[in-house]
């Protein structure tokens, strides 16, 4: 056969056509973008999985150890460097295809590529100071690290300037304790205490509102104490060492829990709260009365953390873990040796301990501090509310989960490269995993009218759940808003290539939809949590979640004004009963909203009044229309179309998504920001 006859055979098998003309079964020039694709102005993208190359019997069998390894959590990273080194850049061909690995198309992006991150989690760690001169760190799975990264780099798109700090918030300025914290300075006056009815009502409430969620005291010994002091109080107050510390800070607790009023910039019943911190004996005295002790670290933690003072919080929260490991309270606590009724107060404690931790540390986004695998994990018993055991179980599932997505999603210093789609694949499975038993044992029932209406308890464990698969998915949409700000439009919109990463986006639009939809049938029934840290949480994270949504792309929010003004909406609601915090964050989500505002519409938006003016009494209590489905998704990649908003997505319609992520989302993605430098 003539040469050059061969070549051309050669050539014609070996051609790299684009996913389009695939389709389409037509000649494609072969070159990025094809001809075909540039007359078009459409995007062209290459599968470049169904280029043959040539590689050793020894590299496929590294590659099945490192795939070993991989599973059991082992080993390094893959990148692109991890190829074997005689075959970067190598001509072999296998029967008639030739493939160069070093190929301009992929070749000069490799040193990139394996540095591919999770934005919120790659390094150089990222600083802010405030304008007092203190310097804070933004962790990498924080909300509050979140909503400031996306208002920066939103401002400086926008402005060509760096975000001023000056009008932002900062930990622990909404509250004023009233104190300077040394000792010097303590004063011997206690405050007075309330009588024993009013005592036992705030008592009550603190039950109500914290006790359905975590252990803070030992009703049977903490209720005897109470008797006890009310007999003789002057003789009991300072004289009762810890257990009046810890009655001190349920009546502070009580007290902002009823009294729905600051008086200035402190909380109700903020005087029991530093009363009980005054107190305060040194940590070797504390050691002594270990059980005590860790419920009032618990205490102390959880009411700093309701202050917005976030880094007291974790430190308090910290040593009770101490305490705690010290004491043993990990382990299988032998209660043939220490009482059953020891035995059991402990690992209350423990599994309290370990949610305020696991949640807390997430919030600050730091490394966890305990390992799943070195404690013991036997629940404790409620048998007076077995409801109880359940919801702490619950608790406990979603705080691993969530320590799982800071652990692999987030990862040390980001070093996820290729990875990192196929790790958000994972924890948003496990997340969904969890969707049938939290319906099953706490329905929400949100459209069903009820007398007994909707179950606070549900409702955070909801709550808790929907903030897991923010936490997965909130990485992707950041990616995206990058895109958005360093690509042109029209170079931006070709992007969307990838059905199965735009799903992810949609995910997290429901989950955020969905927890603003609680939110509201609580403040409807007046159920909204003014003192504790969690519903605030909710609201401002999700309302940050949908205004960046709609910048990046209308079509997945297009009632983004709607759901902002029901943020707003609930965080008046919260600013009205007392929470100085939701001021600050309102303030910081009209500022995001206005910016973000402009790039969606090209014109200013003063985003309260918008919103205001938008909503309505009918749709407060309605969930939207479905979002803009992808007619080709169900088609070309099997994920079922997303139609089921008035539950929120079904646990088959969250695991389909997951289960849709693949190697050629992981090369979309990678090929996407690498190619774009968006790091």
């Amino acid at each position: 056969m003539d040469p050059l006859h061969r070549e051309s055979r050669v050539k014609k098998r070996s051609s790299n056509a684009c996913q389009r003309c695939r389709r389409q079964k037509i000649k494609c020039s072969g070159s990025q973008p094809c001809d075909t694709c540039s007359r078009r102005k459409l995007a062209c993208v290459f599968d470049e999985r169904d280029q043959k190359i040539l590689v050793t019997r020894g590299y496929i069998e590294d590659l099945h150890k490192r795939i070993a390894l991989l599973e059991q959590g082992e080993g390094d990273v893959f990148s692109p460097q991890s190829v074997e080194p005689n075959l970067v850049g190598s001509t072999e061909a296998v029967g008639d295809d030739t493939v160069a690995l070093g190929e301009p198309e992929w070749g000069h992006d490799l040193d990139d590529a394996t540095h591919l991150t999770n934005p919120l989690s790659t390094g150089p760690s990222t600083f802010m100071t405030a304008a007092s001169g203190r310097t804070f760190y933004l962790g990498t799975s924080s909300n509050w690290a979140f909503a400031r990264k996306v208002l920066s780099i939103t401002h400086e798109y926008i402005y060509q300037s760096p975000l001023p700090t000056e009008s932002l918030y900062y930990d622990d300025l909404a509250y004023d304790l009233g104190w300077d914290g040394a000792r010097k300075t303590v004063e011997r006056d206690i405050p007075a205490v309330p009588t024993l009815d009013f005592s036992l009502y705030l008592i009550n409430a603190v039950k109500f509102h914290a006790g359905q969620l975590f252990h803070l005291f030992d009703e049977r010994s903490f209720m005897s104490s109470l008797y006890a002091f009310y007999e003789n109080p002057e003789h009991h107050n300072v004289s009762s060492g810890l257990w009046y510390i810890q009655f001190l800070l349920i009546l502070a607790f009580g007290k902002a829990f009823v009294v729905q009023r600051s008086q200035g910039s402190r909380p109700s019943g903020c005087e029991f709260f530093v009363k009980a911190l005054q107190l305060l004996p040194d940590v070797t005295q504390l050691c002594k009365e270990s059980i005590l002790a860790t419920e009032i670290m618990c205490c102390m933690a959880l009411y700093f953390q309701s202050l917005d003072y976030r880094i007291p919080a974790y430190n308090f929260i910290g040593q009770a873990i101490r305490i705690a490991l010290a004491q043993g309270m990990h382990t299988d606590m032998p209660s043939e040796h220490l009482g059953d009724e020891v035995v059991q107060r402990c690992r209350r404690i423990w599994w309290t301990i370990y949610i305020l931790d696991r949640q807390m540390t997430s919030l600050m986004g730091l490394p966890q501090s305990i390992r799943d695998d070195q404690i013991h994990h036997q629940p404790p018993c409620f048998p007076e509310a077995p409801q109880k055991a359940t919801a702490m179980d619950l608790q406990i599932k979603m705080c691993q989960i969530m320590e799982e997505i800071t652990s692999t999603v987030y990862g040390p210093d980001g070093r996820l490269n290729r990875r990192f789609l196929l790790k958000t694949k994972n924890a948003l499975a496990r997340t969904a995993e969890l969707a049938s038993e939290l319906e099953k044992s706490y329905p929400l029932r949100l459209d069903e009218s009820s007398i007994s209406g909707v179950s606070r308890l549900s409702a955070h464990l909801h709550l808790l759940y929907h903030q897991c698969i923010i936490l997965a998915t909130r990485p992707v949409l950041f990616c995206f808003l990058k895109l958005r700000f360093q690509l042109p439009d029209g170079a931006f919109r070709s992007l969307n290539s990838s059905s199965n990463v735009r799903k992810l986006l949609q995910v997290c639009v429901d989950s955020a939809r969905h927890m603003l939809s609680i939110l509201s049938v609580l403040q409807g029934q007046t159920l909204l949590d003014c003192f504790l840290p969690f519903d605030l949480e909710s609201a401002y994270i999700s309302a940050v979640v949908l205004v960046t949504v709609a910048a990046v792309d209308s079509s997945l929010l297009s009632d983004w004004i709607h759901w902002l003004g029901k943020s707003y909406t609930i965080l008046d609601e919260l600013m009205a009963r007392g929470n100085r915090l939701a001021a600050f964050r309102k303030s910081e989500l009209d500022q995001l909203a206005g910016m973000l505002g402009q790039i969606s519409s090209d014109r200013p938006l003063t985003a309260a009044e918008s919103a205001r003016k938008r909503i309505s009494a009918e749709e407060a209590s309605r969930l939207p229309s479905p979002l803009t489905p992808d007619h080709n998704s169900s088609s070309g990649y099997g994920v079922p179309e997303m139609v089921n908003f008035t539950h929120g997505l079904t646990t088959a319609e969250i695991m389909a998504v997951a289960e849709s992520i693949d190697t050629g989302d992981v090369d979309w993605i990678a090929h996407a920001v690498t190619q774009n430098r968006i790091w």
